[in-house]
């Protein structure tokens, strides 16, 4: 069976590819667990956030924005010093307040979800032989962390915007040999 070469052989990263990767998500929740959990890649390898992924869970409350919005100095402390997540304190505050700007769109968009799939309204795919002629970023990726920044988050550079758009399905990047394109 053929498979994106980034897959490789770990089993994690199989299943995260055959199962999960390039598949479109219009479900706001596990929208935003994505979003939180690209921006924790920055510096780091998926295979590093993807092994902490139910840590991950387990620590920011199933990935529950309102509850995310609402943590305090406790709660923020108690992150940095848990082990099952990166305990960066700007990428754990980044994730406490991207959910209070992800409520935002929700009220002002109906969902998160809108607001995502309206910078395309489909998905795009690409037509890479191989994952090495992928881009980093795209001009959507661009747009979507520009307006992203303008109201309020970080940890959305045009770089974690695309990664997370791939995860998300709102492109495919699959190679064009691969059983999931």
């Amino acid at each position: 069976m053929n498979r994106c070469g980034w897959a490789g052989t770990d089993p994690l990263m199989i299943k995260y590819h055959d199962e999960e990767w390039g598949i479109p998500v219009h479900e706001d929740r596990t929208l935003f667990e994505f979003l939180i959990l690209e921006g924790a890649q920055a510096g780091l390898t998926w295979a590093t956030i993807l092994n902490k992924r139910e840590g991950y869970r387990k620590a920011f409350d199933g990935f529950d924005c309102k509850k995310i919005s609402k943590y305090g100095e406790k709660k923020i402390k108690s992150l940095i010093n848990n082990a099952g997540i990166v305990r960066n304190k700007l990428k754990i505050n980044s994730a406490v307040r991207n959910a209070k700007v992800f409520l935002q769109i929700q009220k002002e968009f109906g969902s998160f979800d809108k607001y995502i799939w309206g910078f395309t309204g489909k998905q795009l795919k690409t037509n890479a032989k191989s994952f090495r002629e992928l881009p980093p970023e795209t001009e959507i990726s661009g747009k979507i962390s520009k307006d992203l920044k303008q109201r309020g988050m970080n940890f959305v550079g045009s770089t974690i915007i695309y990664a997370f758009m791939q995860a998300v399905g709102i492109t495919n990047d699959h190679e064009i040999s691969c059983f999931r394109r």
